[in-house]
């Protein structure tokens, strides 16, 4: 008989408990889970240590935010609806004392704002409720990997397109001299797809090479931060960028006619 896992509103099956044993990765990970439901706590604790990781719990968001601010971890799990400070919170907070550290949001919470509220509060990956052992562990060897990769040696460490320049060292956009905020994300973005000028790129390639995501978030995410470019790139300019390929993608190249 299939046996249920009841917790906090979803279930894992037995087959999420034989996932235990799938090999996470080859060399042991010091993983912070910042998360307040205990039975979620225990079946992502046995896991991950079942596969010789170091698992260290923070009940709440200050603990949590805390051990963040002290303590170098490899990856970070980190939950949103977490008593005294929030998820979100938490993470904005660390990315604004600089912590680097790659940070997976775990959570109920998933429609496309939430998700892109919660990227761009500086959380590297978003994971929504119910979810596989096996993703999870696959979304964590993902950022683990992506923080583990040394900086290639390029000779483009500038990439232009008319007069939009994106510095890669001092990580700064201009388009006219004129200097653009962009949020980490929104500058990985703009990255890729100036990496790709005059190239048309389908929303999955973006996925795997901006979020280091090879499946479906299920949302529209993607097409929520070429929006939010093109309202900070292309919004007062006559000449557009960024554009819209229909039943294909985006492409960037220079262009007049108009980027519906």
């Amino acid at each position: 008989m299939l046996e249920k896992y009841i917790a906090n509103r979803f279930f894992y099956t037995l087959q999420d408990q034989k996932e235990i044993a799938m090999p996470f990765s080859k060399l042991p990970m010091k993983i912070l889970l910042i998360e307040d439901e205990p039975n979620v706590i225990s079946l992502i604790q046995r896991s991950l240590a079942a596969n010789g990781h170091e698992i260290t719990i923070a009940m709440d968001g200050q603990s949590g935010l805390q051990m963040v601010l002290q303590h170098q971890f490899d990856v970070v799990i980190l939950d949103l609806m977490i008593p005294i400070i929030n998820g979100m919170e938490v993470c904005r907070r660390a990315r604004n004392a600089q912590v680097t550290t790659p940070i997976l949001m775990l959570t109920a919470l998933g429609t496309t704002e939430n998700i892109v509220s919660g990227l761009d509060a500086g959380a590297d990956d978003y994971m929504t409720k119910p979810f596989k052992l096996a993703e999870l562990e696959a979304r964590l060897r993902s950022l683990i990997r992506r923080g583990k990769e040394p900086e290639k040696e390029k000779n483009d460490k500038v990439l232009t397109l008319g007069d939009l320049i994106l510095d890669k060292v001092t990580k700064t956009v201009k388009r006219g001299g004129q200097p653009i905020e962009l949020t980490a994300t929104e500058f990985r973005l703009l990255e890729y797809l100036l990496s790709n000028t005059n190239r048309v790129l389908n929303r999955m390639e973006i996925l795997e090479n901006v979020w280091d995501i090879n499946f479906n978030l299920g949302t529209n995410v993607v097409d929520v931060y070429i929006n939010y470019l093109r309202k900070k790139i292309d919004k007062n300019y006559d000449i557009k960028l960024i554009h819209t390929v229909f039943g294909m993608g985006y492409v960037v190249r220079q262009s007049y006619e108009d980027t519906k």
